[in-house]
């Protein structure tokens, strides 16, 4: 379906093709077959549109006459060879999504497949718009409150109804579109939200009206699609939008804004003249299914070995302090976020982040506190910034902090004063290797002292390879702090990129000696329960258990009964006796 048209659009043709282009009341009600009281309703605000013109004729009664002819308005069309298809819904709008190669383009083009929407009804559905909105009283707490989401949904729902059934001949499908249409335009990003619920896509981003929408595809990479914004002002009130749902301002005064949408997926936007093409917004997809472990070690992925797997689950349960670096998009947080599936249930939890990505397991949340930074207000007051939270996050008796980035020097210092007063610290930063991250820890602006460094026990090291689309774990050390007070690195696991696999380069050091200290487990034990936990992930990995909640639910019976786990991970695994 091209075109999505309804009666009202029959109404306005069937006007166009009468003599004057005129006809009465009762000829429009016998032609379309439809009730007075919804023709007079339509027609009232065909009128307040300036569509149409009502007059009263002495014994014909009223006459219609039409004052405007509109044109269904075209889209940006790609051709080329058919790539992929699939489909993308979001509120009741089903859209087809088609991935072409043009023979003179370099990449492929993302084409949503929307149908456009007939002129006169559009104009119908702008009235209406205008009326739902002073009828829908939504409060700022509402706007506000992510968890008030589905409230807002439900209102406006049992609201729109009554006019939705204004229009004659409606199906089901078709009352649907329209509420999502009008859902999407009121509350949402338009044609965006449809994107939005596409989880092929990571990035979309809107560069100035000029040119169309791109995308950043799991597949693909960066594509361009066939929507653009008509004008900078469209794009700025977007914008602004956003902004003002998560309680945050964009202004020429105040240019850049980073915030998160409702969903929880992160935007940035600029204005001209910081951005020169134009006003600029880019969304940053969060999961709407985490990333957890078992998909990392799923084939089709391959992020890391379920070898690695296990260590990274030993490490995590006996609380030791990592950081997690890599380039911009190499999984950091996806990985971050994976791990904390391995957090005992006992455990108190505290969060700190700029824009909220962290989504923890169910059987967590009953002791999280997640906390996030707040910008100052245009007075330049209620500024609550990440050192604010990281200092704040101590007094809250917290078991473990996790950190969405280290940024600044008074950030790294914060985090290393948590790592000292024995609370399991975990964050994200930028750094292509190991050493890097200790070259950049160790001098300016952050100059950690190598006392200090030495709290930090683990580095692993995300790799994003951007000509083939992958990420993996590039490496894994420990951090050494000899006597004399020197740091080093002991690499552990390490990826070849040639055979695309991972090897185990060199024994533990500090973790295996550091847990025979507070666990009194010695090499022989250690290595046992590595070898169950490697079991218990290849068995997970098998039977395709892969959503956060389900995993974060084994390891917490893992903790508390951790001999029924195992069984049951050997007997689907095929072994006869415990390695």
């Amino acid at each position: 379906m091209d075109v999505f048209k309804t009666k009202i659009d029959d109404i306005c043709l069937y006007l166009m093709k009468e003599e004057g282009k005129s006809a009465s009341f009762n000829q429009i009600c016998d032609f379309l077959e439809v009730e007075t009281e919804q023709l007079d309703a339509i027609l009232t605000r065909l009128e307040s549109s300036g569509v149409c013109e009502i007059k009263y004729k002495p014994l014909k009664g009223k006459l219609i006459i039409l004052k405007q002819i509109h044109k269904t308005p075209g889209k940006l069309k790609y051709s080329g060879k058919l790539v992929n298809q699939y489909q993308t819904m979001s509120h009741g709008i089903t859209a087809q999504v088609q991935i072409k190669q043009g023979v003179k383009e370099t990449t492929p083009t993302y084409t949503l497949g929307l149908p456009s929407i007939a002129p006169y009804t559009k104009l119908f559905l702008d009235q209406i718009r205008d009326e739902l909105a002073h009828e829908v009283k939504i409060t700022t707490q509402e706007i506000f409150d992510r968890r008030q989401s589905e409230t807002v949904i439900k209102k406006f729902h049992h609201a729109s109804e009554k006019y939705i059934g204004l229009i004659p001949g409606l199906s089901n499908r078709d009352k649907l579109y329209i509420f999502g249409l009008l859902l999407h335009k009121m509350y949402g990003l338009g044609e965006i939200e449809l994107l939005l619920a596409d989880d092929n896509l990571e990035e979309i981003s809107i560069n100035g009206s000029s040119v169309p929408l791109s995308v950043f595809h799991k597949k693909y990479g960066w594509l361009k699609t066939n929507i653009q914004i008509k004008t900078e002002e469209q794009i700025y009130n977007l914008a602004s939008q956003i902004g003002r749902k998560s309680g945050r301002e964009i202004t020429v005064l105040s240019p850049i804004l980073d915030t998160y949408l409702v969903t929880g997926d992160r935007v940035s936007a600029t204005l001209f003249p910081i951005s020169t093409s134009g006003n600029t917004i880019t969304i940053r997809k969060f999961a709407r299914d985490p990333w957890t472990v078992t998909d990392f070690m799923a084939k089709e992925v391959n992020t890391f070995s379920s070898e690695i797997g296990a260590f990274l689950w030993l490490s995590m349960q006996y609380e030791m302090n990592m950081l997690i670096s890599g380039g911009t998009a190499s999984g950091k947080t996806s990985l971050l976020n994976t791990l904390t599936a391995f957090i005992p249930p006992q455990n108190r939890i505290v969060t700190v982040e700029d824009t909220r990505e962290l989504n923890l397991p169910r059987y967590l949340k009953w002791n999280w506190v997640p906390l996030t930074t707040r910008d100052a207000n245009v007075e330049g007051k209620g500024e609550v910034s990440m050192l604010n939270l990281i200092r704040s996050s101590l007094r809250l008796r917290p078991d473990r902090i996790v950190i969405g980035e280290v940024r600044t020097d008074e950030e790294a210092q914060a985090m290393f004063e948590a790592m000292h007063t024995g609370h399991a610290v975990y964050s994200t930063m930028h750094a292509d290797s190991s050493e890097q991250v200790i070259r950049r820890l160790m001098n300016p602006p952050f100059e950690i002292s190598p006392s200090e460094m030495g709290a930090l026990q683990l580095v692993i090291v995300q790799h994003r390879d951007r000509r083939k689309g992958y990420r993996r774990t590039y490496e894994i050390s420990e951090v050494i702090n000899s006597a004399s007070g020197e740091i080093s690195l002991n690499r552990l696991f390490l990826w070849h990129p040639r055979k695309d696999n991972f090897q185990k380069t060199n024994d533990s050091l500090r973790i295996f000696e550091e847990l025979n200290l507070h666990t009194g487990m010695n090499p022989k034990e250690i290595s046992q329960d590595l070898k169950e936990k490697q079991i218990i992930l290849d068995w997970m990995t098998n039977k395709k258990i892969n959503n956060v909640h389900k995993v974060g639910e084994m390891a917490g019976i893992y903790y508390r009964e951790p001999e029924v786990i195992l069984k049951a991970a050997k007997k689907n695994l095929g072994f006869d006796k415990v390695l």
